[in-house]
């Protein structure tokens, strides 16, 4: 919705009233009805108690500025009656234009995306070469320790096969073919202290 002017409406006026009775009394509502009628017989009104706000409709311009400057600040029941001319809001559409469709292509199943959307491209994948190296460097048979242990955590040790070339002969020979399952050694826990947990 785009709000273009505010602007003054030169049939209406609204007066400002702190009397609470002028809203209760039909009687006291009349006279204050007898005020404008002075100035246009066809005068129409609309009480808002709640906001104190009586708003005056006039059918000619003329007579609401006559009535405003005459009326204005004037005393009605000892109290100030302050009288202003209605504004009206200009709206650039008389229909409301629905929401922009800013995150609607996140939806599932999702619609067309929004127009000069572009899809991200993938970043370049990085290579370790310095994991690669040391990989390389890893020797059969050898076992590498990447984590030392501590009281309260394991070590991280890497443990490379030996070469299938060189163990694939005898092995084969004593189960008639197959290769025997290599033992799994399980990871000891570290001892307990209670001095840690505290």
């Amino acid at each position: 919705m785009h709000l273009k002017t505010m602007k003054c409406n030169p049939f209406c006026l609204i007066a400002s009233l702190e009397d609470p009775d002028m809203f209760n009394r039909p009687e006291k509502r009349a006279s204050f009805e007898d005020l404008f009628r002075a100035f246009d017989r066809k005068v129409t009104f609309q009480f808002f108690k709640s906001f104190r706000r009586v708003r005056i409709n006039f059918t000619n311009a003329l007579a609401a500025a006559e009535a405003r400057a005459k009326l204005h600040k004037s005393d009605f029941n000892g109290r100030e009656v302050r009288l202003y001319f209605a504004q009206s809001v200009h709206i650039g559409s008389p229909h409301l234009e629905p929401p922009k469709p800013d995150k609607q292509f996140l939806l599932s199943p999702p619609p067309s995306p929004p127009v000069g959307w572009e899809q991200s491209k993938d970043a370049t994948p990085f290579i370790n070469y310095d994991l690669l190296c040391a990989i390389a460097r890893l020797g059969p048979g050898e076992k590498y320790e990447l984590q030392p242990g501590t009281p309260t955590t394991p070590s991280v040790v890497v443990h490379v096969c030996e070469n299938d070339q060189e163990s694939s002969g005898n092995e084969e020979e004593m189960d008639g073919g197959r290769r025997p399952r290599p033992k799994i050694v399980q990871t000891r826990r570290p001892e307990y202290s209670p001095s840690v947990m505290q």
